[in-house]
């Protein structure tokens, strides 16, 4: 009864405070609603389905990987920690209620590994309906891959496009099958720096993450022309500004003052939930069957940067990329 009285007592007092709270508090909440972006609405089933997600044991692989599931598909989980990896492959079991979710070995710094895992599923897997190209690392110290790569170009790029390249076999044979990339609004600001493409002459972390996020649109849009044909379509995405790990070298380097301003706002970025929706959306969304090469946000097209547009540089991404990770 006390409490109660306080309480009335102050709206009584401050009731221009309490009217400034509630609005600004709805608000804010019609802010976070707005950014959480477009919803995946498709009610398709995978039953007899495979999909394999690439770092689908965090973030919004993971959700990923728990929405496809309740749609029955087997879910094969392609992580470089196998413990963080089984411990996340048993809360995709528990959430979707689906046992059928497995854990196979991927380093995408080694090209070792991804052809280990691309012929472990070869030769285990009877089916590939969906791959999704999601693992990623953002804005990492000036790190190389077992290969000698730019961390970031060889991670974000590189692996995916070997993987992809060894799965399309299996691709094809199970057609109508798709490949999904995510790629981010980074791409927007990249450019492929063919004669530096590692990064050895001047190394800037942004510069090369939106290199590595427009080659992942530049290798969607090609692989559609090569794919033509073959029952086999391909998408890139933005998936959202999202609280995951991935801003894991980021955080650290920002000055206290930007963390000081930004941290009310993590509040309006996206849950790994949300961030997921556009993923499952290019995985599933019946109405994209015919759809191949493009690029989506929020669960819509949306237009890319013209540097991504240029059909030359997509050709010679191909090939040099082809020679770096050893395809004839």
């Amino acid at each position: 009864m006390q409490t109660f009285t306080a309480m009335r007592s102050f709206v009584l007092q401050y009731p221009k405070t309490i009217a400034l709270v509630t609005v600004t508090g709805a608000g804010l909440f019609g802010v976070k609603k707005w950014l959480a972006g477009g919803v995946c609405r498709s009610k398709a089933l995978l039953d007899g389905k495979t999909v394999l997600i690439t770092g689908g044991n965090t973030g919004i692989g993971k959700e990923t990987a728990v929405d496809l599931a309740r749609r029955g598909a087997r879910v094969i989980l392609a992580c470089r920690d196998m413990d963080r990896g089984n411990k996340a492959a048993d809360d995709v079991r528990r959430k979707s209620g689906n046992d059928n979710v497995i854990v196979k070995k991927l380093d995408l710094a080694s090209l070792q590994s991804v052809r280990q895992l691309a012929k472990d599923v070869l030769a285990s897997e009877e089916r590939l309906d969906v791959l999704i190209n999601n693992a990623g690392i953002m804005r990492c110290p000036k790190w190389q891959t077992e290969d000698g790569f730019e961390m970031q170009f060889g991670v974000n790029h590189l692996g995916h496009f070997l993987l992809t390249n060894c799965l399309l076999d299996l691709l094809k044979k199970s057609a109508p099958s798709r490949i999904v990339t995510v790629s981010s609004l980074a791409h927007e600001r990249g450019q492929i720096h063919f004669d530096d493409i590692h990064s050895e002459k001047d190394y800037h972390p942004w510069r090369s993450y939106a290199q590595s996020k427009l080659a992942n649109v530049l290798f969607t849009k090609e692989l559609a022309q090569r794919l033509q044909g073959t029952g086999v379509t391909t998408y890139s995405l933005h998936p959202g500004v999202i609280r995951t790990e991935l801003g894991r070298h980021l955080w650290p380097a920002l000055p206290l003052w930007k963390k000081v301003v930004y941290t009310p706002l993590m509040f309006l970025i996206k849950s790994p939930t949300e961030g997921a929706q556009t993923t499952i959306y290019c995985a599933v969304e019946e109405s994209l069957q015919n759809e191949s090469g493009l690029y989506y946000s929020d669960c819509a097209p949306k237009t890319v940067a013209p540097q991504a547009l240029d059909d030359e540089a997509a050709k010679k991404l191909w090939g040099l990329s082809s020679t770096m990770v050893g395809l004839t």
